[in-house]
This record gives structure tokens, sequence and C-alpha cells, in this order.
């Protein structure tokens, strides 16, 4: 099974379209990418076609309503979904300045049935006009992308900033339909935790879980370096990666130390 897209508001010719797909393929030779198996290019449309993950994105799991079915993802799928997606990024821009990925949001991220991220989209930016739709992905995106329309690797991580902060806080930026709860993440994050409520921001779902806070509050520090203003001040991906399996490694080492207080030695 194969999903077509539709491309509209393409603005280059088929030449440069072809030279760009070929880019794309490269960049897309990495377990965290998805890139399209085949594209289609005439005055008359052009298609992109890629694999079919049955499993669906990443948006479904943080948004969707329990009643309806909903999997709550924990503590460890969060952050094994979030190293994913940044090493998967952290690929996408060790291609070269002009590999960027301009359109994050967690719909553009897939889980394989193992929770395995796969960033989809990639490369479509630069051939595309600035559409209206894109404006349901606006909170999204760095504020000199917004001034300029601009895509850089910085303003990339601002991107994965915000979507690290929905994983955390279960909340949504997508003016999506049927879900009202759209805030403005990273300003509502850092009021709360200039307040000195972090506790305050994480999804529920987390807190009934009963994980490391301090685990948690570490990734908030994370996704707040991405999402400062200036973008020289913001990390690049691969500073994002090993911080992100810092912190699953100091997990892990906790978890191990805990288990071990309670080995009792039979006499």
């Amino acid at each position: 099974m194969v999903v077509v897209k539709r491309l509209r508001e393409v603005v280059v010719g088929k030449r440069e379209f072809e030279q760009h797909m070929e880019v794309v393929e490269t960049v897309g030779k990495h377990p965290n990418v998805l890139p399209p198996r085949a594209y289609y290019f005439s005055k008359d449309g052009k298609l992109l076609v890629y694999n079919y993950v049955p499993t669906g994105s990443l948006f479904a799991p943080l948004n969707g309503s329990s009643d309806a079915g909903r999997s709550p993802l924990d503590w460890d799928s969060r952050v094994k979904i979030s190293l994913g997606i940044a090493k998967g990024f952290a690929h996408i821009h060790s291609e070269g300045a002009k590999s960027s990925h301009g359109n994050i949001k967690s719909t553009n991220v897939l889980l394989t049935q193992e929770l395995e991220a796969c960033i989809s989209d990639v490369g479509l930016s630069p051939l595309m006009n600035f559409p209206p739709a894109m404006s349901r992905a606006m909170e999204y995106r760095a504020p000199e992308a917004i001034d300029t329309r601009k895509i850089t690797h910085k303003s990339d991580v601002y991107s994965f900033g915000v979507l690290l902060l929905e994983m955390l806080t279960g909340k949504t930026t997508l003016q999506y339909p049927g879900y009202d709860c759209m805030v403005d993440l990273p300003r509502w994050v850092k009021s709360v935790v200039r307040e000195e409520w972090t506790a305050e921001v994480f999804d529920l779902e987390l807190v009934k879980q009963q994980h490391s806070e301090e685990e948690m509050v570490q990734m908030v520090q994370i996704a707040l370096a991405c999402v400062t203003k200036l973008p020289e001040t913001r990390p690049n991906m691969d500073a994002v990666v090993r911080m992100i399996e810092e912190l699953r490694q100091s997990d892990m080492k906790t978890r191990q130390s805990s288990e071990s207080e309670f080995d009792v030695q039979t006499p």
C-alpha cells in the first residue's frame, strides 16, 4: 500500500524539481526519514508516492481523546520518539545549509508499530509557494521564518522545540478540525516556568504514570533552549541529539540504582 500526495503551489520547473528530488532521495537514506518512493511531474499535476505507514502520525496519540480509543504514550516512548526525530533532523541538516525541512509538525512525524519516528514531507518547502494552509502550522515556525519566510537549520531547531513541548504538555499548537485547545506553547511554557510552577506544564498522562519529574524538567529545558528567540543562541540538532541521549542514559542509571536498592541477599 502507498500514499499519493498531490502537490499544489509548486513554484519550480520540471528540471529543478527533478534535481531536488535527487537530493531528497539522498537525505532519505536514514531510518528516521521517510522519503518519497516515486514522483510524477506534469503541467496537469505533481504527485509524490510514499510508503504507507498504517500506525499514523504522532499527532493522534498526543492529542486524541481517550474515549476515542487513544493509547497514551508513556515517558519512555516519548523519549524514544523525541530522540528518533532529533536524529532524523540531524541527518537532514548534515546534507548542507540548503537541507532544511521547513514544515515540522506532529502530523508530519509518522510512527511505526515499534514507535520509531519517521519524518515525512522532507524537502518540500523550497519547491512550494507559502500556501495559506501552512498558517495552520504557524505556531511551529520560528519568528524569523515568519518574518522573512527563509527556512534555515536554526528555524528547524525552533520548530523541533515546539514539537518537543507538544510531547511534554499534551497540548497542540495546530488549528486542527475537532481540536479547540490550540495554544502558543513556547510562550505558555515559559510563563509557567518563570512562575516556578514547572510541574503544571506536563501532560496529565505523564503525571498519572508517576515518571521522574526531574527527567521531564530536563527535557523541558532542552525544548526551551531550542525555542529561544535569537537563532544563534539555539543549539544545532547534533547537540540536541547528544542532550537527549545523555538524559536517557542518566535515566537508565537512576533506574538501575533504584532497582539495586531492593536487591536483598538471602542468608
